[in-house]
């Protein structure tokens, strides 16, 4: 299985991305690609930059991205209780060439925050939305208190019960295969 993951953050020390990482490697056997938001930067979207730019490349590279892997997990920083600018932009570049964002890829939501709530808001706005963008969502997480729950030098959750929970919505995803 190809498993493309990626934090909807452009923060190089990204907590989101700590978690995907680890998240991913849950997923037995499968063939890994960890996207950085950085990689994807673009004018912020108008219809004027559309009209003058059309579809630009980077979005075209990113919906080729989706179109090759066989499954998605995403991990989302909360910005003021929404995604972040830099996962939006990315987000309305690609849906313009297609409304099928996600390309009817099984997926996993995960979200997380240095607060309880764990990114919650902007985890249940990603799993109302992901549907109507042709997003399989299989199962979504929101991690709380990240700096007291992941060990951050091993690289894995610490706290066992979200850690079996994580273990758990990963193991949707093989079993969509």
């Amino acid at each position: 299985m190809k498993l493309l993951a990626f934090a909807a953050s452009n923060s190089r020390k990204s907590i989101n991305k700590q978690l995907v990482k680890h998240a991913a490697s849950l997923v037995e056997g499968a063939e890994i690609e960890l996207l950085d938001l950085n990689d994807y930067e673009m004018p912020l979207f108008s219809v004027e930059r559309e009209q003058a730019l059309g579809h630009p490349d980077l979005a075209k590279a990113f919906l080729a991205k989706i179109a090759a892997c066989d499954s998605i997990v995403i991990s989302f920083a909360e910005h003021n209780g929404s995604y972040s600018a830099a996962y939006k932009n990315l987000f309305d570049w690609c849906s313009r060439a297609g409304q099928k964002v996600f390309q009817d890829k099984p997926m996993v939501l995960l979200a997380t925050s240095p607060g309880a709530r764990g990114g919650a808001s902007v985890l249940a706005a990603a799993t109302t939305s992901a549907p109507f963008f042709a997003g399989k969502v299989k199962a979504s997480l929101a991690i709380p208190s990240f700096n007291e729950n992941f060990d951050v030098e091993r690289g894995e959750l610490k706290n066992g019960e979200l850690k079996a929970k994580l273990t758990e919505a990963m193991r949707c995803l093989q079993s969509s295969q």
